[in-house]
């Protein structure tokens, strides 16, 4: 059995170090970049998507996904847009409390996915701005992907 307290302590780090002093358009477009070539070296296929301010500026879906992937993304979003921090936190958090995101929080499971694969954009001294987001692989994978090109590129 995971240990889910550590596993939070570790979410909780990553969010800490992996924060922006700006997050432009050109930035998603190379982090978007690292992404694709990056799932492409570990032979996944996925959709990858960069949203700032409810504004998507970066998104790409590789052969073999589907328009439900895109789905899974708006749902990850969801979460991260409502708790500022990760949807991997917030599901690992309703493991711990053996409940559903229905049941605890009172929102939607058909409109809020607690799953692993949707990042947030923060950027020091403000906050939360944005999501970086995959669906198509397991969720530790995606969340894995995601924070290792951004410790990549945040050169962490």
């Amino acid at each position: 059995m995971e240990d889910y307290e550590k596993m939070l302590r570790e979410i909780e780090k990553q969010e800490e170090m992996l924060q922006f002093t700006e997050f432009t358009s050109e930035t998603a477009l190379k982090i978007g970049i690292k992404l694709i070539e990056k799932a492409r070296a570990e032979n996944l296929s996925l959709t990858i998507d960069i949203t700032k301010g409810g504004h998507q500026i970066f998104h790409y879906a590789f052969e073999g996904t589907t328009p439900d992937n895109d789905a899974w993304i708006i749902r990850k979003n969801r979460v991260v847009n409502r708790f500022w921090t990760s949807s991997l936190y917030i599901g690992t958090k309703l493991k711990i409390a053996d409940k559903a995101i229905d049941e605890k929080y009172f929102i939607s499971d058909k409109e809020y996915s607690a799953h692993g694969g949707a990042f947030p954009i923060i950027i020091k001294n403000v906050g939360v701005v944005g999501t970086i987001t995959s669906s198509g692989a397991e969720q530790m994978v995606e969340h894995n992907l995601i924070v290792e090109v951004l410790k990549e590129f945040l050169k962490k």
